[in-house]
């Protein structure tokens, strides 16, 4: 506002009839400035200053950009562009943001690192509705929580006519059945499907190319009969026939995930449909001149339906358990038992309300179910999935009273154990266990007795307990031979939670809280 004040007083100054080095005078300025403001045009000076405003926003993400393109100096443009509209809703212009990121290159000497460029032949584009490139690809992106690198997998699809693009993530390499499953998902993102679906040879859908007599897996032909459409697969050496769905995997590795912190499966497919919508189908194409999606909402009429036999199959949702023995699901970790998980092993969910119900993925017995929590990025778990559940708590206790030889001492200790701390009971018999394994009948039988005799109905105390009379079991008799009635306890010797020496203590001076 204050520059277009200036202009116009500069104009009327200068209509009055005043020079150029009188107005530099009278108001301050360069009499360089003044000619500049003189020589321009109101239309001119409003694109100077529109420009000089946009360079000033952007002027705000300087520092942002510049150590973005420091870590990462193959990014380009577009993903710095894309990435401020992600993180930082910046509203300009590509082309300004691009002359952005050339002069912030310039400026910190930050040259761009180039890869090799494949070469393809131009091939005419389709008719709307007669094709479709599919593809794998893989990429690379750190782990958010394990401080390494991890290989994601990416079944991409486009449109040939419109190059309106789709795809989904794996953390492996998709098995046939999941490969199958990905291109039924698509045909019901895009409410329809091609006539013809291009390939390129790969084991999950054709066996051997058989002289032109294709051989495809089982779940592949099954699909492919139910669905009716038609497939070329590309012939060995020849990239350019699937040139488009090559592009648009660069366009995925490149511009999406390329530098992206990896925190889930789930969240990363919920981030990159999200891209989808914001650039990957919003962006002008670079050689059509025009928005894929935009265009895709004419093709959308020649697609044909999808077969009913195809809509109905329920999608089976599969993850795989990881080595904490967790699964991932929605943006959050939801456990299941220890030792569930094997190299390889994978469950299937089941949504019934708001309870997630895990099953074994290849005899559906239940593993676990929890409530689905709505917030993002939680542990959902489930204190009984710690422990070894196999063995009723009656059991566990039955045996360790066997283990203490069934004496009256014993059921004391275990059932009080029991009816004071019921939800640790499990833990406390566990630690107890560990106790008879580490110490001798005799010292066993000393930390019984002293615990039951001075009501101390804790693990932590039996253990504190038999770790004090096993160092001291030699020098018992002696102090026994003494007649001292009450055992000595040095609590010098003694570093657990509680020194042993105040146990006498309080027995002595006689706790009320105890049994006279």
């Amino acid at each position: 506002m204050k520059r277009w004040q200036m202009y116009y007083i500069i104009h009327s100054m200068r209509n009055a009839g005043f020079s150029k080095r009188q107005i530099a005078e009278k108001q301050g300025l360069n009499f360089r400035t003044v000619s500049k403001y003189l020589a321009m045009t109101p239309e001119e000076f409003e694109e100077r200053v529109q420009k000089r405003d946009r360079q000033r926003c952007l002027d705000l993400y300087e520092g942002v950009v510049a150590d973005w393109l420091r870590r990462h100096p193959d990014m380009s443009a577009a993903q710095v562009y894309d990435w401020l509209q992600e993180h930082y809703q910046v509203t300009v212009a590509e082309r300004t943001a691009r002359r952005f990121v050339e002069s912030l290159r310039e400026k910190y000497a930050i040259p761009k690192s180039k890869d090799t460029m494949r070469q393809h032949e131009a091939v005419e584009d389709p008719p709307m509705g007669q094709q479709m490139q599919v593809d794998i690809g893989a990429a690379w992106a750190p782990d958010a929580y394990k401080g390494r690198h991890i290989r994601l997998y990416c079944v991409a699809a486009v449109l040939s006519h419109s190059r309106y693009k789709w795809g989904i993530w794996y953390t492996h390499k998709p098995t046939a059945s999941q490969f199958v499953q990905a291109l039924q998902i698509c045909f019901e993102y895009l409410g329809g499907m091609p006539k013809e679906l291009v390939f390129d040879q790969d084991r999950l859908l054709a066996v051997d190319e058989n002289y032109g007599d294709i051989l495809y897996t089982r779940q592949f032909e099954q699909f492919r009969l139910t669905s009716g459409f038609d497939v070329y697969l590309c012939r060995k050496s020849d990239p350019q026939t699937k040139g488009r769905t090559e592009a648009v995997v660069k366009f995925f590795k490149g511009n999406f995930a390329k530098n992206r912190l990896f925190a889930g499966i789930d969240i990363w497919n919920e981030s990159f449909e999200e891209w989808l919508d914001r650039t990957g189908n919003a962006k002008q194409h670079g050689i059509t001149k025009k928005i894929p999606a935009e265009v895709f909402e004419q093709e959308r009429l020649f697609l044909k339906p999808v077969p009913s036999t195809v809509k109905c199959h329920e999608d089976i949702v599969t993850r795989a358990v990881h080595k904490d023995n967790v699964i991932f699901y929605e943006g959050n970790r939801y456990t299941v038992p220890l030792g569930t998980y094997s190299p390889g092993r994978e469950v299937v969910l089941e949504l019934n309300g708001d309870k997630l119900i895990i099953r074994d993925a290849i005899d559906g017995d239940y593993i676990a179910d929890h409530t689905v929590s709505k917030i993002k990025g939680e542990l959902v778990s489930n204190n009984n999935h710690r422990r070894d559940t196999s063995t009723k708590l009656d059991a566990v206790q039955s045996a360790l009273l066997t283990r203490l030889g069934s004496s009256d001492e014993a059921w004391v200790l275990l059932t009080q154990i029991r009816r004071l701390k019921p939800r640790y009971a499990r833990d406390q018999f566990a630690l107890i266990e560990r106790t008879l394994s580490n110490h001798g009948q005799m010292t066993v039988w000393k930390a019984l007795n002293y615990c039951v005799t001075h009501s101390l109905f804790s693990a932590v105390e039996f253990r504190n307990a038999a770790d004090y009379f096993q160092g001291h079991l030699k020098t018992e008799p002696e102090q026994a031979s003494q007649g001292a009635n009450v055992i000595a306890l040095d609590s010098a010797a003694v570093s657990k939670k509680r020194e042993l020496s105040e146990y006498a203590r309080m027995a002595k001076e006689g706790d009320p809280s105890w049994p006279s």
